[in-house]
């Protein structure tokens, strides 16, 4: 179903101590149901204790990645099946971090989706063009291949249980925000590519986020269009005040 939603990225910051403390302010400012969803994405080594202290609240927690081999000799890595142990119900994936710094392919992310629907977790599947291909004025076609060749292949269900969320690579920390036209542009693009595919009803019920340098200032005016249905939120939401306020723009 579609929803609103504001879900935090923490990348790899705050200690267990710094995301409990944290993480408590966040119950604490959110004791009246808000009129969003709020997901919090965070480190693995935080993810079963923060699943228990937001337990019952308005709260979800998500893995910001997960293995795409379902167990074995992989050393260091974190699969779905352990990521769902902890009482997380989302998982982030497909990152412009991930897939520029770690090499994840149009394949890996294939088969980490898989594992993460296998396990009933719900992915937050991350999508979007770099500098160079906006100014060739390829976001388009580049979005359309990373959409086809990791998500396209499912099930209409299955499909169905995903966030999308379009971060324009150009945008994440670096201060710059696509105007509200140039993201609903996209958003509009990238719902037009899911009716294409899927049909109008699943179209109608994805929920599509924007991610890039999304703020408390300009939150409200990328809320205010209809494709765009809330926001993954990196450097904002490492703040308690800087996040409600983003929460408080539905």
């Amino acid at each position: 179903m579609r929803k609103n939603i504001v879900a935090g990225n923490w990348k790899m910051n705050k200690t267990l101590q710094e995301g409990v403390a944290l993480a408590t302010e966040l119950k604490n400012a959110l004791v009246t149901k808000p009129n969003c969803e709020v997901i919090i994405g965070v480190p693995f080594t935080h993810l079963a204790t923060l699943s228990e202290l937001l337990n019952g609240s308005h709260i979800e927690v998500s893995a910001e990645n997960c293995a795409d081999k379902a167990s074995g000799a992989y050393t260091g890595e974190v699969s779905a099946a352990m990521v769902a142990s902890t009482g997380a119900t989302y998982c982030i994936l497909g990152h412009s971090e991930r897939r520029t710094y770690y090499g994840e392919t149009y394949d890996i992310l294939k088969d980490k989706v898989l594992l993460a629907l296998e396990n009933n977790l719900k992915p937050i599947f991350c999508i979007g063009e770099v500098k160079e291909e906006r100014e060739a004025n390829k976001q388009n076609s580049v979005v359309k291949a990373q959409l086809e060749g990791s998500v396209f292949n499912l099930s209409a269900e299955d499909f169905s249980k995903l966030v999308l969320a379009y971060e324009p690579v150009w945008a994440i920390g670096t201060g710059l925000t696509a105007t509200p036209e140039q993201a609903q542009e996209m958003h509009a693009y990238i719902r037009n590519l899911v009716r294409e595919k899927y049909g109008k009803d699943v179209a109608g019920n994805c929920s599509i986020l924007y991610g890039g340098s999304c703020n408390a200032k300009n939150a409200a005016g990328l809320f205010a269009n209809p494709d765009i249905d809330g926001g993954l939120i990196g450097g904002a939401s490492l703040k308690c005040e800087d996040f409600k306020a983003i929460i408080d723009a539905f």
